[in-house]
């Protein structure tokens, strides 16, 4: 992987996890047990405007697919990264060092936060996002489908959660899984019915 200087994106953010809804992490910063005592968790990014230097990274989308064992803050995570295949080499070195944690910034942050043991591999394919009102989804065809809608609180308002820790974003929309289905590697995951997700994002690092 490559050292990066300087490298910063922004663009939609949606999850899936096994949680019953409201997953435990939030509130507690990660240190509560998950309600389903592991997690099973995918994290879904498309980057609207995104750079490393005079590298371009517009309309490029990832996905970390990652489990712990028990809560999150305890660590042992196993981790899988899923990469635009629309990506040139650059591009792909790029996201590759700032998605593993070389580079600073955000990814940086969880991967040290996780106690990463098992970083499965980087796998470059073909990524759909998609946002429609409060819904939104992801598609890796083969191995990842992603559906998450807002769940509403006031007529027409989707209810959020403010101020957490989150590493994508402090305010999140609260929503309700209604695909989340993923199988690679050694995981095999059906997250439907379970907790969910979304907001804009805007990392930088370097």
């Amino acid at each position: 992987m490559e050292q990066i200087k300087s490298w910063e994106m922004r663009g939609e953010y949606c999850e899936t996890c096994n949680c019953d809804i409201l997953c435990p992490c939030l509130p507690t910063n990660t240190t509560a047990m998950p309600t389903q005592v592991h997690c099973d968790v995918m994290l879904a990014y498309h980057i609207e405007h995104g750079s490393v230097g005079d590298v371009s990274l517009d309309g490029l989308s990832f996905v970390i697919a990652l489990q712990t064992p028990g809560a999150m803050i305890e660590g042992h995570a196993k981790v899988a990264i899923y990469i635009d295949e629309k990506a040139n080499d650059e591009q792909r070195r790029s996201l590759e060092a700032i998605l593993g944690g070389e580079s600073g910034g955000p990814p940086s942050v969880m991967m040290d936060a996780m106690s990463v043991e098992e970083l499965k591999g980087f796998r470059f394919v073909p990524i759909v996002f998609g946002m429609n009102g409060n819904k939104r989804t992801l598609e890796i065809p083969g191995i990842m489908q992603i559906q998450v809608e807002g769940i509403e609180g006031l007529p027409g308002k989707v209810m959020e959660v403010r101020n957490t820790r989150h590493p994508a974003n402090s305010d999140l929309a609260l929503a309700k899984t209604i695909t989340g289905r993923y199988e690679d590697f050694d995981f095999d995951w059906d997250n439907a019915g379970k907790n969910g997700h979304y907001a804009p994002f805007n990392w930088n690092g370097g």
